[in-house]
């Protein structure tokens, strides 16, 4: 996948390298501030449809995920196709993408 591959050049060219514990909690972390923004943004839940995230708080998230394939030296690309033909036979089988249908 051409991101990870920009996330993985840019973590070498800055000194970025961390362990794959250390990416897990900072993905945590930025998954964290989107739920604080949705939760804010809808006045705590009471109006979902004004849910709003900055695009830069997304663009944390997926420099965070990526950076989390990159550790776990797992490609980005592979693991979105597999996730794809897992939901695929999911909603062939049940009707739903969801694990619990």
């Amino acid at each position: 996948m051409d991101e990870q591959d920009r996330v993985s050049a840019f973590v070498d060219e800055h000194g970025l390298e961390a362990d794959l514990a250390y990416r897990v909690l900072d993905l945590e972390s930025e998954v964290g501030e989107v739920a604080k923004e949705v939760t804010t943004s809808t006045g705590y839940g009471s109006d979902p449809g004004s849910a709003t995230i900055a695009t830069d708080e997304i663009g944390d998230c997926l420099f965070a995920l990526l950076a989390v394939a990159e550790a776990a030296d797992v490609d980005a690309g592979d693991a979105l196709d597999v996730a794809l033909e897992k939901y695929e036979a999911r909603i062939d089988e049940t009707g739903g993408a969801g694990s619990g249908e």
